[in-house]
């Protein structure tokens, strides 16, 4: 003989208070943990977006980035002339030689003279945009090659003072002017200024190119030119899929998320449980005449067993989907952060995917799970004659 799931619900809408109360502190849990996984998985779809599985990206080896990487002009030209580059329109390689850099620019909004940030500088060729087709403009114009104009991804543009239209940035002991806004869709590149890349290199000094980045003839020619170049003894350069190279940025701040949410979410979760279990032994105590009545009327003991633990699980049900419910509106937030790989911000949307509704889904019944078992085990214990006497 089971208890029906109907008792369940009844006995959770007779003590509404305590089960509110519950199921708002478990809630609380889920959308921090929700939160904290949708941060972490928004940062790496916007890195992973931001490459193309077309593109590959050479940078010298052992660089975890496009900072620290050194490329000379040399051997830029020996892999712009391997049989694996795409050729563009005009029979020309579709590979652009780009130069990376940090600048630091005040925030909008903030009046400390110290409130600045890290800003991603890139310097691109004539071939950067045709390889990224996900990048559009949306005010001015395109900059001119050879000149000390610059245009700005959007993210920037909302986030910095300095940076509209027509204004002047100043650095690299040199003035540059903004004559274009771009949007660059759910990327990174979104975060960056864009400006000719023989002027960035001159006006830092940097004699050397950053990275490569170009386009596949096939796309099943990646591991031809990966040991083409990894295996060239003139230069000491390795390749990437433009893809694999962005995913690699974002795993060391996503692993730091996850594991600062994790630990955050275990601490906050004790409360949640110990809530949990408190509504449940309060239950335990004020049906103790109805749990001998229900062993009387011959429901075994883990007939009541699972009664009561099919009330904390209840509990835990409703809780996680409070939480993710509440969670779902982060997905219309913007934030930024600083990436640790190029030490500059970055900004990216909260994402929930269907693996972190299951993930605090199932951490949201592990709390009833946890909570209710020791009063669940206190109720299928009570003999039935000392239950009765309750009555």
């Amino acid at each position: 003989m089971t208890v029906p799931v109907s008792y369940s619900f009844r006995n959770l809408w007779k003590r509404r208070l305590t089960t509110i109360l519950t199921v708002a502190g478990m809630a609380l849990v889920v959308f921090v943990f929700a939160a904290v996984l949708m941060m972490a998985a928004g940062l790496q779809k916007t890195l992973v977006e931001t490459g193309s599985p077309h593109n590959v990206v050479v940078v010298r080896k052992g660089s975890s980035s496009e900072v620290m990487s050194s490329i000379e002009r040399n051997s830029a030209s020996i892999v712009e002339m391997l049989p694996q580059v795409a050729a563009g329109n005009r029979g020309q390689p579709m590979l652009a030689r780009e130069s990376v850099v940090l600048i630091a620019l005040k925030k909008r909004g903030e009046k400390q003279a110290s409130s600045h940030s890290n800003v991603l500088v890139r310097g691109i060729g004539a071939e950067s945009l045709p390889l990224r087709p996900q990048v559009k403009l949306v005010a001015g114009r395109m900059l001119r090659m050879g000149s000390s104009e610059v245009i700005v991804g959007n993210s920037i543009a909302k986030r910095f003072q300095g940076v509209g239209l027509q204004q002047t940035l100043s650095w690299g002991a040199r003035t540059w002017t903004v004559v274009g806004i771009f949007d660059a869709g759910n990327t990174g590149f979104g975060s960056e200024i864009w400006g000719d890349v023989d002027q960035v290199m001159q006006a830092f000094r940097r004699p050397v190119y950053s990275s490569l980045i170009f386009k596949l003839r096939s796309p099943d020619a990646f591991d031809a030119v990966k040991k083409a170049v990894e295996s060239d003894p003139r230069f000491a350069l390795e390749a990437k899929r433009e893809t694999r190279y962005y995913a690699d940025q974002s795993e060391m701040m996503a692993m730091f998320l996850r594991i600062l949410g994790t630990s955050l979410t275990i601490i906050f979760s004790v409360g949640a449980i110990i809530g949990a279990m408190i509504t449940m032994y309060s239950a335990v105590a004020n049906r103790t005449a109805e749990i001998g009545t229900l062993r009387a009327l011959g429901f075994r003991r883990r007939n009541i067993l699972l009664a009561f633990l099919t009330e904390s699980l209840l509990l835990g049900f409703i809780g996680g989907g409070v939480g993710l419910f509440f969670a779902s509106f982060m997905q219309f937030m913007t934030i930024s952060t600083v990436n640790f790989q190029t030490f500059s911000e970055l900004a990216f949307q909260f994402t929930l995917t269907s693996g972190i509704v299951v993930e605090a889904m199932v951490f949201a019944l592990l709390m009833g799970l946890i909570g209710g078992v020791l009063p669940a085990l206190r109720a299928s214990r009570l003999k039935i004659v000392d239950a009765l006497r309750a009555v």
